[in-house]
């Protein structure tokens, strides 16, 4: 039987994990879990490069990234979920591969130079500030994927440039010190990104636009509620249209079974603003349900998700040390053998 091909994903403990996270990227994992040996990393060590001078932060997120994982239905079992930090040889490979790129090729990495313009607050309005960690963390993303020689990243049209750089540094990494890495594929998720309750094209927690997995039953009631609507709706029997409303898209999501008829009442004029909203609030509640009641169980079980993190980690640092191995010795830096 042919080895199972291996998918490295994750994200930066910087906040909770959203609804947008959900279907853009979450149920994606739990189904790939099946089919692929999936790496799921804890990105605590990249978080830092623009939270440098707020450690407790990711600190504090480290756990609650790990509960929504499982709350979600990452299985530990099938799944290795891991901390960055506590794999060293990152760092190492991320100092070896910073040889194979230049300050000018990292300069033109579009999806750099966008989230430094979205900084300007910690890097200044030119980048004048930016720090060397920031500039190159395409290198030590590059590292990540490949000390577990990655076969696949699932990423968004966003990251494919960091994808990209990543298998230009591989490919020079293996022209001159012979082949050891694999070059990862890049695949784009089919799931498209989930707006914000004020309409926003992005979800986030700075936004103050986005329902949580945590949030509790109030809370979505009270985002819900707050959710923009047609404007051209003014009274509640006129006429409006569910295709520009943020209620009838979330509908999309959340009412299968009733979604046809909200919209035909909504568009009749039949079905106002607040029952609408009621219904969808009512409907969300529901389908997290069941996360709420596992993210409950892990939050009462703090230390089987340290566990879980303790043997992830194991488990990973000894895949990454077994292909450290190989680049020691393809570099001929393998001294004292």
């Amino acid at each position: 039987m042919n080895e199972r091909k291996i998918i490295l994903t994750g994200d930066r403990p910087t906040g909770k994990l959203h609804i947008g996270h959900y279907f853009g990227s979450l149920q994606n994992r739990v189904k790939l879990q099946d089919e692929y040996n999936q790496y799921i990393l804890i990105a605590d060590v990249q978080a830092l490069t623009d939270n440098f001078n707020n450690p407790q932060k990711v600190r504090n997120n480290i756990k609650e990234l790990a509960i929504d994982y499982l709350a979600c239905g990452i299985d530990p079992n099938k799944s290795t979920i891991y901390l960055q930090s506590m794999i060293p040889e990152v760092a190492e490979l991320t100092m070896f591969f910073s040889n194979l790129v230049t300050v000018a090729r990292l300069q033109r990495n579009p999806t750099v130079k966008t989230e430094i313009a979205q900084k300007k607050d910690l890097f200044g309005n030119n980048g004048e500030s930016i720090t060397y960690g920031f500039l190159g963390y395409p290198v030590s993303q590059a590292a990540d994927i490949a000390i577990f020689n990655a076969d696949i990243v699932p990423v968004g049209d966003d990251q494919l440039p960091m994808i990209e750089q990543t298998r230009e540094i591989v490919r020079k990494f293996n022209s001159i010190y012979g082949k050891v890495f694999t070059e990862p594929e890049a695949v784009v998720g089919k799931f498209p990104r989930v707006k914000g309750l004020d309409g926003n094209a992005k979800m986030g927690k700075s936004l103050g636009n986005a329902i949580y997995l945590s949030d509790s039953e109030e809370e979505i009631q009270r985002k819900v509620m707050g959710a923009l609507t047609d404007t051209t709706k003014i009274k509640k029997d006129d006429k409006a249209n569910p295709e520009v409303c943020m209620v009838g898209y979330y509908h999309k999501l959340f009412s299968s079974k009733e979604k046809e008829e909200v919209f035909n009442e909504c568009k009749a004029g039949s079905r106002g603003c607040v029952a609408c909203k009621k219904q969808l609030a009512k409907n969300i509640i529901e389908y997290l349900a069941p996360l709420r009641e596992k993210r409950r169980y892990y939050e009462q079980h703090l230390n089987l998700v340290d566990e879980i993190l303790i043997e992830g980690t194991k488990k990973a640092r000894k895949r990454a040390m077994e292909v450290m191995k190989q680049v020691k010795s393809a570099m001929k830096i393998d001294y004292f053998k």
